[in-house]
This record gives structure tokens, sequence and C-alpha cells, in this order.
């Protein structure tokens, strides 16, 4: 491993990143991310994979398993920054984002997992892990059932999670810090118009604004209750 001579994953910074998996979104990836100025290496047991990648794409196709340690040296992991794992396989995914970082020593290891349960586990070892279902299954119940608190995210204990609250009428013309005095919340953002905004304690709640807050997990059956029953009388 040539630790002093790969880049650093420093936000903005060029770097070289190895995906494994060339399907939808190991594609999309790869291309995002060399638009975005990275250098990239897919990996992918099927040749005819690649073809997703388009005639345009730059970077090296790479032609073997995804945890297989001379495969991901001729991707380039020696010299990396990052590396993703989004092959349809659970178990591959874990595998290889564990040879990445154990065995080569890439601090930015990000694994995609279908099985929720795996990805808590996974999640805890220190391997950040996207749950493809339990993401959508989030996403669908978003809009499915707008009142209460569908969690975004959840910080690895489930201590601590944001989530987008519905929020009474009767809080429009309020300001956000009052909102948070009474709550006991952080609002993160707001979406207003279909746009995401960073409030002030000074922004006041619009009709149609979509609040999403920091909160306890153990706390959010009470900020549901503050959030529908509105402000407390008195005071903007």
């Amino acid at each position: 491993m040539c630790g002093s001579a790969r880049q650093s994953g420093v936000r903005g910074s060029r770097m070289h990143i190895v995906i494994m998996g060339c399907g939808r979104v190991g594609a999309a990836l790869a291309q995002t991310l060399e638009r975005q100025g990275h250098t990239v290496a897919v990996v992918d047991q099927d040749p005819t994979a690649f073809r997703r990648l388009g005639a345009g794409f730059g970077g090296r196709r790479v032609t073997g398993v995804g945890f297989d340690q001379d495969t991901l040296r001729e991707a380039g992991i020696e010299e990396a920054g990052a590396f993703a794992a989004v092959s349809s396989g659970d178990n591959s995914n874990i595998i290889a984002a564990r040879v990445a970082r154990e065995m080569f020593g890439i601090e930015n290891v990000a694994a995609r997992i279908y099985d929720p349960r795996r990805a808590e586990v996974y999640q805890r070892l220190g391997i950040p892990t996207v749950a493809t279902v339990r993401w959508t299954a989030d996403q669908m119940l978003r809009r499915l059932l707008p009142s209460g608190a569908e969690p975004l995210w959840r910080d690895p204990s489930g201590g601590v999670q944001l989530a987008e609250v519905h929020t009474s009428p009767a809080w429009v013309g309020h300001k956000v810090s009052k909102l948070q005095e009474e709550t006991g919340v952080r609002v993160a953002f707001l979406t207003r118009l279909g746009e995401a905004m960073l409030p002030t304690s000074e922004t006041v709640l619009q009709e149609g604004d979509l609040v999403h807050v920091m909160m306890r997990t153990d706390e959010v059956e009470k900020v549901e209750a503050s959030f529908d029953e509105g402000p407390e009388e008195g005071g903007r």
C-alpha cells in the first residue's frame, strides 16, 4: 500500500475512486464522479456490464471479482482515495468494503446493502452503508403518510434522527426560533416551493413549508404532538 502517494479524500479535491459493480447505480456513480473531475475505475465480473458506462467514459474497466486483491490493484486501489461497493450482492459488497479498508487502508468506503438488519450491524462496525430497501421504503412512507414523522437519517446508535415532521398550519407566521424553543428540536432545513433552504432563528414559517428537524428518537411522539398542536399563545 502506498499511503504517502494516495490522494487525500478532502472534499473538493480530485482523487482516484474505485467502484465495484457496474449496474445502473455503479454506472451512474462512475459517470457523475468523472464529470466532477475524478479518475474512476469500475470493476465487474461481467464484461458486458461496462456498456452502461457509454462510449464517452474515460476511466478504467476492470473485469474480475471486486474483492480480489489483484483485481483491486489492477483498478488502482493503492492510489485510490475512496471505494464504493454497489454490486447486487450484500455479501460481496461487505467483503469488498472490508478488503478495501483493512487491506489497503482506504478511509472513504461505502457499501450498498439490501438487508437493513445487516446494514445496521456493519454501520456499527464502522463501514458506512446505504440500505437500499429501507431508504426506498422511508421515501414512499413520507409520500403516502404525510402526517407524523418519517426518519430520513439515523445515527448508528439509533438515538438521534433527522426527520420531516408534519407541521400544523397554526405555526405559519411564527419564527423558527419559537418552534425550536417550544418543541425542543433543532430545525436542520426547510423545503420551500421545492427548494431546500437553511433557516436562521429569524426565518418565519410560511404555508407549504416542509420542516426537517434533528431530534432524539425517544422524543418523536412528544415532538409530533407539539408540531400538531401549534404554538402556545402569545409572541411570534
